[in-house]
């Protein structure tokens, strides 16, 4: 493109007025060339680059970002696929482990991109539109990544010390703790999760039950202490559809020492 003002005429290209580079040496250039006031058109010209110059800051910002943005990662397991043998089988734990939860993960991540990228845009639509798979793939490696923690080889038998107490204070007793949470763990229809959780308001323990991979603290305020996946994958492969004797037996392998880290935490 040609501009002429007077004697003086000056060459420049797309390329040149989208970088910042070039173009802030254009404006400048411009400037010194035809800095009298009634210069108008160089001054439009000077302030039309100005704005592109910002405009194209702001993108590459936007972009650094999105691309420095830390990507969710599939925790490791603190023990084999097999060590919760014979509960929880070691062909449960590889899939359920390498492959659902990773795909939750991987999913995750994608659909973070897009919305970043939608909000860069500024496309509320996509915003909402992203705002299910959101919900589903984030709740999923939020729950699974508590419930790996809450499984120990060295588990089962009873909590002791501050838990212990609020869960006699709050229910009574271990057992009817116990029987309360595996009723609404094995209620729960179609797909979810059983949960022990804190009301930090209150300063109880309460029971709760969520469908699919709604996240306990997402959608009903209470701290995860402990979740049970009754998904089918957790379960299937070895107990089939009797998902009462799953229930059962994964009490066996219950880390009480992570679940009491938990509630202490909650405290703070």
């Amino acid at each position: 493109m040609v501009l002429s003002e007077g004697a003086v005429e000056v060459h420049f290209s797309r390329a040149a007025s989208t970088s910042s580079g070039v173009g802030g040496a254009l404006v400048i250039a411009l400037r010194e060339l035809c800095p009298a006031p009634g210069s108008t058109r160089i001054n439009m010209l000077c302030r039309a680059l100005q704005i592109r110059r910002c405009a194209a800051g702001l993108s590459y910002s936007l972009s650094q970002v999105s691309a420095a943005r830390q990507k969710h990662t599939l925790p490791d397991l603190m023990y084999d696929y097999g060590a919760l043998q014979p509960h929880i089988c070691a062909e449960i734990m590889q899939l359920h482990h390498s492959k659902h939860h990773a795909t939750y993960v991987n999913n995750l991540n994608v659909t973070e991109e897009k919305y970043h990228e939608a909000l860069a845009k500024g496309d509320v639509t996509a915003q909402v539109a992203l705002q299910p798979a959101l919900k589903f793939n984030g709740g999923g490696h939020i729950n699974h990544t508590i419930f790996w923690s809450n499984l120990s080889p060295n588990g089962g038998g009873e909590p002791q010390g501050e838990l212990m107490e609020a869960i006699k204070r709050d229910f009574g007793s271990f057992q009817s703790m116990k029987d309360r949470m595996s009723a609404a763990t094995v209620a729960v229809q179609g797909s979810g999760w059983g949960w022990l959780g804190f009301n930090k308001d209150s300063g109880r323990l309460r029971i709760a039950a969520c469908a699919n991979q709604d996240p306990l603290q997402g959608t009903t305020g209470l701290i995860p202490l402990l979740g049970i996946d009754v998904w089918e994958h957790a379960y299937y492969l070895q107990y089939k559809n009797v998902r009462p004797d799953y229930v059962k037996a994964i009490w066996n392998v219950i880390n009480w020492e992570n679940v009491s880290d938990r509630l202490k935490a909650a405290h703070k």
